[in-house]
């Protein structure tokens, strides 16, 4: 028997109403609810009162995929393999336009509910007589809409970094705000205990040089300082030793503090590049610590990702594995080493570790560990509001890509959000060529980063820890 959080049963009730007078439904609950529990739950209710034949859930990962299928084949009672007698099938986004033409047929002849994990990675609408929007949203547009039965949308982040719409979202023309038909906010999740309180340690230093023969010596009393001189770029902080040992060192303290009481507590450290994973485990093996490396190369990385989830390891190090919807409750301590440096995904990296476990004091915090950059920064102070800033899409596609139906949407997809969440073989590289620290500069400027670090914590909920 499945004990409901109270969030959950509300969203249920209101789901199967909302059903009864409209085929659409968008909740947004915060990184760490139970989305999938919930949504499996109203399928499971749409079974019984013979609604539905077979339900389709699509979501933006693997890892999510496989615990899509697992959680409804468990709660459903039936396999959930995509085969005969199935209850249904999970499958990626990317696999959508790979799927034999069978499966979409069965939208068509069949009541079926199709669950979109993670909406905000498609965008589209139709403009005129065609659908816009990335290659994701097109399909859903062509494929999905107007021939499943009922669709439920899912989103702990409803806005894209872009200014596209979300496919199948309704908008407030007047103002361009997205309608969510459910909300369940990150202050709430806290005040319920469905999540914990997040810390967010921002570093900084007060002593920062830069010095070359063209400009002589300059000084800089802090990362944000340093970074409005067009000499240095944030990559240059991320790949020195000296910064990922102050960070990893904080990090691994409160690692160590925190599994006095919570002895499998993990952290995750999410890291810019491949060469700066291994860069930053290297840099842990030097403190005495065992860590887990996962990247998009990674063979058999779910695998390894599955493994951890379970075990007793302190440290696992990620480069576009431990996405959104990735679930590892046990994390508990984040380190922000990535380049991407967009709210959208700032609040994913932060969801890795608000999911609360059944044995987590009541007064758990989450701690996040970054640099004090001023766009992270700005994000942090942000995290207490639910949709933040007024999120406004634009509803004039980019005309110059109508002829070949690409958005936007679809080149912000490919430029950086995506390497945080697609799959090993299907994944864009995320080494970045141009922006590495490592590409030798036609200036030589030698950094120098004193031992003057100092910190801001910003607890945003009230908790005793």
């Amino acid at each position: 028997m499945i004990q409901l959080r109270a969030w959950q049963a509300e969203c249920i009730e209101k789901a199967l109403a909302t059903f009864q007078r409209q085929t659409h439904f968008f909740c947004h609950a915060t990184p760490g609810a139970g989305k999938t529990v919930m949504v499996a739950l109203v399928a499971k209710a749409l079974f019984q009162q013979d609604k539905i034949d077979f339900v389709l859930c699509f979501s933006p990962s693997r890892a999510i995929a496989e615990g899509v299928a697992s959680a409804f084949s468990q709660i459903l009672g039936r396999s959930f393999n995509g085969q005969i007698g199935a209850a249904g099938g999970s499958y990626t986004y990317q696999s959508m336009h790979t799927l034999p033409e069978e499966l979409w047929q069965v939208l068509r002849e069949h009541r079926v509910l199709v669950v979109l994990d993670e909406i905000h990675h498609c965008s589209g609408i139709v403009w005129g007589n065609s659908p816009t929007g990335n290659r994701w949203g097109r399909t859903i547009l062509d494929k999905v809409q107007g021939k499943a039965s009922y669709t439920m949308a899912l989103s702990g982040t409803p806005w894209r970094t872009d200014d596209s719409p979300i496919v199948l979202s309704q908008y407030t023309k007047s103002t361009g705000q997205i309608h969510c038909d459910y909300e369940y906010g990150l202050q709430k999740a806290i005040s319920d205990s469905v999540c914990r309180a997040p810390k967010i340690v921002l570093t900084d230093n007060r002593e920062i040089s830069l010095s070359s023969a063209d400009f002589g010596l300059k000084t800089f009393a802090s990362i944000s300082d340093s970074l409005k001189n067009e000499h240095i770029t944030y990559p240059d902080f991320l790949f020195r030793d000296a910064v990922i040992d102050q960070l990893l060192s904080e990090a691994s303290a409160r690692l160590t503090s925190i599994r006095k009481h919570t002895p499998l507590a993990g952290g995750l450290v999410v890291a810019a590049s491949v060469s700066h994973a291994e860069q930053i485990a290297r840099r842990l093996a030097l403190a005495g610590e065992h860590p887990i490396i996962v990247t998009y190369q990674t063979p058999e990385a779910q695998r390894m990702i599955s493994n951890f989830k379970t075990s007793s390891d302190r440290w696992i190090v990620s480069v576009g594995m431990i996405s959104e919807g990735t679930d590892i409750p046990r994390l508990q301590v984040c380190c922000h080493l990535s380049r991407i440096r967009t709210e959208l995904h700032f609040r994913q990296v932060l969801g890795r570790i608000l999911r609360r476990q059944p044995t987590d004091p009541a007064d758990t915090s989450a701690w996040l560990y970054m640099l004090a950059e001023p766009n992270l920064a700005e994000f942090a102070r942000k995290i207490g509001e639910d949709l933040p800033g007024k999120k406004v899409v634009s509803f004039i596609p980019d005309l110059k890509t109508r002829g070949t139906q690409e958005s936007k949407a679809m080149k912000c997809d490919h430029d950086d959000k995506f390497v945080f969440t697609l799959d090993p073989d299907e994944q864009v590289s995320v080494e970045y060529s141009g922006l590495s620290s490592e590409t030798p500069k036609e200036e030589e400027i030698d950094l120098r980063i004193s031992n003057q670090y100092w910190n801001e914590v910003l607890a945003l909920f009230a908790t005793s820890t």
